[in-house]
């Protein structure tokens, strides 16, 4: 795997763009922070990029699979670098209405851009060495993070809030610059007038029977519920502790003790899968989320606070490799563009509505009641799923059994 210039190509891209990622994401709080004063406000802002993404959902997967891979992505690079534009505009001129342009052109651009992605990775390696990169591909997005909200610390304090996004707009142009070095083969057999339909498809139609036939990727796609709970306001919670601890300075503790927990759980999940089923792995750390969502009652004691996110980012960075792995290994390779089209736009729709949920809670009643309520929900919802789960298993059994 290590000699695929593909996989350098793939990785050294991810670090350059999420370093400009986290880049613009420090900005669009720290210019929020001064001009809207409501958390809820700052949820709906937020949420409007996400509905322009949703709304090109079944376009973009449709796109995907009908195209080559790496074109979708260097189109998406494109409109990204251009979106950038806009937040420079909104920073001169003080309006946060072109931030929420910029919002919905970063957002479009993902829209095509992550389908996209997902699907190549397949493309790029063998399905035995998979696991590996999805979580090296994840560790390396988590130490960007890491490093990319540490850099925007400093420069937000030595430099104007602009140069945070021309910073961004450098690596946007740069992983442009990569995506045109990759070269993957993409297999468009003939294969009957099944997959020909597959590939000339109009929308997700053909996708929810595959879902619908294939219980551990139905089952792992509703389990990811629950950490986007924690996710989907994530930013919102970190800007609220920092006021509540009246401190700055933790909220690039709690990202840097989040990531170090990701690249710790994705680089040791491997590991895991040898002794544990993926079932066994997607439940157990969906438990422990909810309880670091739990453990955020203490928020204003910083240690505590650290230690949540720590605990969260380690769940999360065994969950969504194994997750991954499932999706694209059980899933028919024809039908990739458009899964993970529709995974993205249900991601994207859950997270604009905990996004809104979070923005309300933390007007309404606090941080501290708002995250015992999101942790008795996701423990709840772990356990009904799991229940769920043991039911699909013994019916599966059943008619196994028969059918011998």
């Amino acid at each position: 795997m290590w000699k695929n210039k593909n996989v350098w190509i793939l990785l050294t891209g991810e670090f350059i763009a999420g370093v400009g990622l986290w880049l613009g994401i420090i900005g669009n709080l720290e210019f929020m922070q001064e001009r809207v004063p409501s958390d809820f406000l700052k949820s709906l802002i937020l949420a409007s990029g996400l509905l322009a993404g949703i709304a090109v959902g079944p376009f973009a997967g449709r796109i995907t699979d009908q195209l080559n891979k790496k074109t979708v992505m260097l189109g998406a690079g494109f409109v990204r670098a251009i979106s950038v534009i806009f937040m420079l505009i909104a920073i001169q001129t003080g309006s946060v209405w072109w931030m929420v342009l910029f919002l919905v052109m970063i957002q479009l651009s993902a829209a095509f851009y992550f389908p996209a992605l997902q699907a190549a990775i397949p493309l790029v390696v063998a399905e035995k060495d998979l696991l590996q990169l999805n979580g090296v591909h994840m560790n390396v997005s988590t130490l960007s993070r890491i490093l990319g909200t540490a850099l925007a610390g400093v420069l937000l304090v030595i430099l104007p809030l602009s140069m945070l996004y021309i910073g961004s707009l450098v690596a946007y142009l740069a992983l442009f610059g990569l995506t045109w070095f990759m070269d993957f083969e993409e297999k468009r057999e003939q294969a009957g007038p099944g997959k020909e339909s597959a590939k000339n498809s109009g929308g997700f139609k053909e996708v929810f029977p595959i879902i619908k036939g294939l219980p551990i990727v139905f089952m792992t796609l509703i389990l990811t519920l629950v950490p986007l709970l924690f996710l989907g306001g994530f930013n919102l919670m970190v800007i609220n502790i920092s006021e509540l601890q009246d401190s700055s300075s933790i909220k690039g503790l709690i990202y840097t003790a989040e990531g170090i927990g990701f690249m710790l759980g994705a680089f040791i999940v491997k590991q895991i899968s040898q002794k544990r089923s993926p079932y066994a792995i997607l439940f157990f750390f969906s438990f422990v989320i909810g309880v670091s969502q739990l453990l955020l009652y203490f928020a204003d004691v910083p240690v505590l606070s650290i230690a949540a996110f720590f605990v969260f980012g380690f769940a999360v960075g065994c969950f969504f490799p194994t997750a991954a792995t499932i999706f694209q290994t059980r899933v028919p390779k024809e039908f990739h563009g458009r899964f993970f089209s529709f995974r993205n736009m249900l991601d994207r729709v859950i997270f604009q509505i905990v996004l809104l949920l979070t923005g309300f809670l933390l007007d309404a009643v606090g941080l501290q009641i708002m995250v015992v309520i999101f942790g008795i929900l996701s423990l709840v919802m772990t356990a009904a799923f799991f229940v769920k789960f043991k039911q699909i298993r013994t019916e599966v059994q059943i008619k196994e059994k028969i059918s011998m």
